[in-house]
């Protein structure tokens, strides 16, 4: 139960704890990570202004709109995290902070609105699914650029810039046998957004674990990890969603639960931390976080059996915010695209600076988003690749409506995949120019 307020932003619940908000000494390392800084310059959109803000909540400073758009201004990336010699953990000070604002800010009608729709769409993948066949007929009846044209919402200007080609669904059985003798025994999260748009990822993801000896276990009654609640302050939603895939996949008898979106494994990880209050589930609770693993860490962890076929393509790694600072996944896709003959990989330049996506970010902060997406594929387009990779559905929405409006320039835009989408396509022997998305197109 929520406590009573106390004197000033916070009520007693869970808010920033003073001794994190303390670690802090405003060295400023963080600050040339941060996007919103990068942008604007200013010290309270910067994560050491951020914490100072917390600070002055938690002696007495009242929650005023001015301290709330700050915090609304934070992607949550983490790059600070990763960045900070003090080893802040700036990750658990901004999810505190945003479940206070949740509870306590009263937000505006427009904003209400927003955030009803977005948190009653997103999250259910049924709900996804029935608005498949109208979602598709506008993209094939050619709508798109009549509605471009109208002065739509900038937050519903953005979703509908960010919708992908909507192609077949390929579904995921419950159970896919392993190639050969098996040498794990793996659950599969099918996701929300991955699971309807990006149905092919998890295909290609159930192939390539199979392939390399892996009973893959995805149960169709499966529903949300909560990742897009807990980032969002949504406290009691990300615990309930917690509970009920916990529920789903521990008496599976896995070796691990496996991701291919980097928001959602991040949430998983952390649902120890998550359900700490909730009587009964604590202890199974870690007990499901430790199994968690994305795919590329197990596909590393297994090392690779099944033989890979060249590839004459030169990819474009983008790390995904939640996979590289929130769970220090850089090395393993690295490697495993590395591995496969004949393919050429090149870094992108600022690596550690958000592509826009931040979850839902760039629906709730739609021009702040567009900024840096533009920023990023200008970056990305500057590697000249054939091929941009990433690992979540978000980044990959992002790129690809950032890199449209970018445009040709002097050749077609580079498309995008998954990185278990290339590493099927060299497993099954397909050519490089089938795999990914066209942002041409």
């Amino acid at each position: 139960m929520v406590s009573e307020p106390v004197v000033g932003a916070f009520d007693g619940h869970h808010p920033p704890p003073t001794d994190l908000v303390a670690d802090c000494v405003h060295c400023g390392f963080c600050l040339p990570t941060c996007p919103t800084y990068l942008l604007w310059g200013e010290e309270m959109d910067s994560p050491r202004g951020r914490i100072y803000l917390m600070k002055q909540g938690l002696e007495g400073e009242p929650l005023d709109p001015t301290m709330v758009r700050h915090f609304d201004q934070c992607l949550g990336c983490m790059a600070c995290v990763t960045a900070c010699p003090s080893g802040v953990q700036y990750d658990r000070l901004i999810e505190a902070t945003r479940a206070q604002v949740e509870r306590r800010h009263p937000r505006n009608r427009r904003e209400r609105v927003l955030r009803s729709l977005v948190f009653g769409l997103f999250p259910y993948p049924r709900r996804l699914r029935a608005l498949r066949p109208a979602l598709s007929a506008y993209q094939r009846l050619g709508a798109r650029r009549a509605v471009q044209r109208l002065h739509l919402p900038p937050a519903l200007a953005a979703m509908e810039q960010l919708l992908p080609p909507l192609t077949t669904v390929e579904p995921v059985a419950e159970l896919t046998p392993a190639v050969g003798e098996r040498r794990a025994r793996v659950g599969m999260l099918l996701g929300c957004v991955q699971r309807e748009f990006f149905s092919g990822v998890n295909a290609a993801t159930a192939r390539v674990l199979a392939a390399e000896g892996c009973d893959v276990v995805a149960p169709r009654v499966q529903g949300c990890c909560g990742a897009l609640s807990l980032h969002m302050g949504r406290e009691d939603e990300s615990i309930a969603f917690a509970k009920r895939l916990i529920a789903t996949f521990e008496s599976l008898e896995l070796d691990a639960v496996v991701v291919n979106a980097a928001g959602c494994g991040s949430s998983m990880k952390d649902y120890g931390w998550v359900l700490r209050d909730e009587p009964g589930w604590a202890d199974r609770a870690a007990a499901f976080a430790a199994s968690v693993r994305d795919v590329s860490e197990i596909m590393m962890s297994l090392g690779p059996r099944a033989v890979r076929q060249p590839l004459d393509v030169t990819v474009a790694y983008h790390d995904a915010c939640h996979l590289a600072h929130a769970q220090g996944v850089r090395a393993q896709p690295r490697a495993l695209l590395a591995g496969i003959p004949g393919l050429q990989l090149r870094e992108v330049t600022e690596p550690d600076i958000c592509c826009g996506s931040a979850g839902v970010y760039n629906l709730l902060q739609p021009e702040t988003a567009r900024e840096l997406g533009d920023r990023k594929a200008a970056l990305v387009a500057a590697t000249e690749a054939d091929l941009v990779v990433s690992a979540n559905p978000g980044c990959l929405m992002q790129l690809h409506t950032s890199l449209q409006r970018l445009g040709p320039g002097e050749g077609s835009a580079p498309r995008l995949a998954h990185t278990v989408e290339v590493l099927d396509a060299s497993i099954r022997g397909l050519p490089a120019h089938v795999i990914g998305r066209n942002p041409d197109k």
